[in-house]
């Protein structure tokens, strides 16, 4: 029974962010300046960190690997919506949506352990700095970058297998822009409480269990830092607050999603942007207008830039 309503559905209509064409051309032309921006950004400071042999250290490399990740959940669903809105072909075939899911849930829990290093490796920093090279050294950094991979996937898996047992008999328009399991689950036929309950368990309560870890983390390091008034204690109060502001604005929308599966469309809707499209712009931002070493990085890799258009023959 379960085999034949599942291959009843063959695809998925996105009914978007919005009906009207005036404000689709207008999400057209913001999102895709958003997605053209956070590629350019996200991509110049894996280029920077690579070029410029001051910022091979473990907090760029890591920072390197978070634009990576960044730059990959820009691009699993926008390219998509982009092209939607000038076509008008809104339909997703049933594989392509699981598609989706898989990479959002590869992307996003990929990134929660990332940000969990990231304050690994500050915490470390300011309240064990003269072991830190021991502590946080080149094995140990690639050693979470894949541990983040692998714990991305596993949850990206699990997800997927979720989705693959439910049966789908019925309405196949999906409230949203792309596909993701707090709104696909409810189109399948069974009792979607209890399929909220999954929701909460497997990534809402996760979710919430590491932001309040990386809280409690950056707190402490926030209290050292403010026991101490040198210039480098300085630096790592303004490393530290852009860290923290990057995890607050990630963990906050995909909290409120998985921990109320079952809330406002609208308010699902408005958070999936923030945390897809808006997020991954934030993050080049936020760490280059706080952080002199990577201005200086992209100043000397300008002027190598223009010294050697300089140098070209006319």
């Amino acid at each position: 029974m379960d085999v034949a309503n599942k291959s009843t559905m063959f695809e998925f209509v996105l009914l978007g962010l919005s009906n009207s064409w005036e404000l689709q051309m207008f999400f057209f032309m913001v999102f895709s300046l958003f997605y053209v921006v956070t590629m350019v950004g996200n991509s110049l400071i894996v280029i920077i960190v690579i070029v410029d042999p001051h910022l091979h250290s473990p907090m760029y490399f890591l920072l390197t690997n978070l634009s990576i990740i960044d730059m990959s959940l820009a691009s699993f669903a926008t390219p998509k919506m982009i092209t939607d809105y000038l076509t008008g072909h809104k339909t997703i075939s049933f594989d392509g949506c699981l598609t989706q899911i898989f990479f959002l849930h590869l992307f996003t829990g990929t990134e929660i352990i990332l940000l969990m290093a990231m304050s690994y490796d500050r915490y470390i920093a300011i309240r064990k700095p003269l072991r830190y090279a021991s502590i946080i050294s080149p094995q140990v950094c690639v050693a979470l970058v894949v541990a983040s991979w692998i714990v991305g996937i596993m949850h990206s898996m699990s997800q997927v297998i979720f989705a693959l047992t439910l049966p789908f008999c019925g309405p196949n328009e999906v409230d949203s822009f792309f596909c993701d399991l707090p709104v696909v689950f409810q189109l399948a036929c069974v009792d979607t409480y209890v399929l909220g309950l999954f929701m909460i368990s497997t990534s809402g309560i996760i979710a919430l269990s590491c932001f309040i870890v990386l809280f409690n983390s950056y707190v402490i390091v926030l209290v050292t830092v403010k026991h101490h008034s040198s210039r480098g204690s300085s630096k790592a109060l303004s490393t530290c607050t852009a860290h923290f502001i990057v995890v607050f604005l990630f963990f906050g929308p995909c909290i409120f999603i998985y921990m109320w599966p079952l809330s406002s469309f609208l308010t699902d809707k408005i958070l999936s942007v923030f945390y897809t499209i808006f997020t991954p712009i934030l993050n080049p931002i936020i760490y280059t207008l706080r952080n002199q070493e990577v201005k200086i990085a992209m100043r000397k890799l300008k002027n190598r830039f223009l010294n050697f258009n300089k140098a070209m023959p006319s």
